[in-house]
């Protein structure tokens, strides 16, 4: 009743339940005084002489004594259950039992029980945990229940989610990163630059080099021109393009296209520029699961180191 405004709502409630009760007592006593319909001799008759649809007759019977029992034994366990849980308005009962409280006792418990099962993982590396088969299977199915609703299943990625399986990280592949980006999350900011770049046709050349950088198919004159304006993306992305894990900027030599490829998604990039958010799991986990999650995604990447059970 906590999140109703006014006690009104508490006498409202408790009304409606006493209203209820009273209501089935009466039903109770005017069932229980029902006698049969005799005639004027005495003679028990068979029916009400009340007849429905031509054939339907409503039969002279009392009400069965075993459903009179049932009847009261159901007030009185109603009246009992009252007393001792809530269901009078905002009274709180006898035993003072709530679905909250209720709540949190099993997610305390749970938690117990949670704790002994990651505690042999709090003084492992992550690299240890992920030689340990059993260990795996936990990081798995947290992995399939929290983060592959955005990095698929197999946890390869889709457009703008990146592909984990593979040896190519934004921020770092190493477990003491994977560790941090989960706990931390992840925020990217690709700013708008066609400002600063300058016309569409020089955006447009500077796409081109882009490409150049990778082997992609691209204009060669076009990139050629566009060399000298790509010092505008160098300051994150690198003189090389081979991008700079600690700003979390892409490498654009390696043909790994997180947020699409060819020209136009590039022009796009650089005049919209892009926002993307990982979110942090360290309120949602403990380290130890976290730590276990990590080893499961670095495992991912590095399958030959993670194989071997010690």
């Amino acid at each position: 009743m906590s999140d109703f405004i006014s006690e009104g709502w508490s006498l409202y409630i408790a009304g409606i339940v006493v209203a209820s009760l009273v209501f089935c007592v009466i039903v109770l006593l005017v069932g229980a005084r029902h006698r049969v319909i005799k005639d004027e001799t005495g003679k028990v008759l068979d029916d009400t002489g009340h007849v429905w649809d031509g054939d339907l007759r409503e039969l002279n019977n009392p009400l069965p004594r075993w459903w009179m029992i049932l009847f009261v034994l159901t007030l009185v366990f109603a009246v009992v259950y009252l007393f001792m849980y809530p269901g009078m308005g905002s009274a709180k009962g006898s035993k003072g039992w709530t679905s909250a409280n209720q709540y949190e006792a099993e997610v305390a418990a749970a938690k117990v029980q949670e704790a002994q099962v990651y505690a042999p993982f709090a003084s492992a590396t992550v690299q240890t945990i992920a030689n340990d088969p059993n260990a795996r299977a936990i990081g798995e199915r947290l992995f399939l229940n929290n983060c592959a609703a955005c990095h698929g299943s197999d946890a390869k990625g889709s457009k703008g989610y990146p592909n984990l399986t593979d040896t190519d990280w934004l921020y770092g592949g190493e477990p003491d990163k994977i560790v941090e980006t989960l706990t931390l999350g992840r925020e990217g900011q690709m700013p708008a630059l066609a400002s600063a770049v300058g016309t569409d046709l020089e955006v447009r050349q500077v796409a081109h080099y882009v490409l150049s950088l990778s082997g992609a198919t691209h204009d060669a004159k076009a990139a050629a021109a566009g060399k000298e304006k790509f010092m505008v993306c160098a300051a994150c992305h690198g003189v090389d393009g081979k991008g700079n894990q600690a700003m979390g900027a892409p490498n654009l030599t390696d043909k790994i296209w997180l947020h699409g490829f060819g020209e136009d998604a590039i022009v796009a990039m650089v005049t919209k520029g892009k926002h993307s958010v990982m979110p942090a799991q360290k309120d949602r986990y403990t380290p130890e699961q976290i730590k276990v999650l990590a080893a499961y995604v670095w495992g991912m990447s590095n399958p030959a180191k993670a194989a071997a059970t010690p």
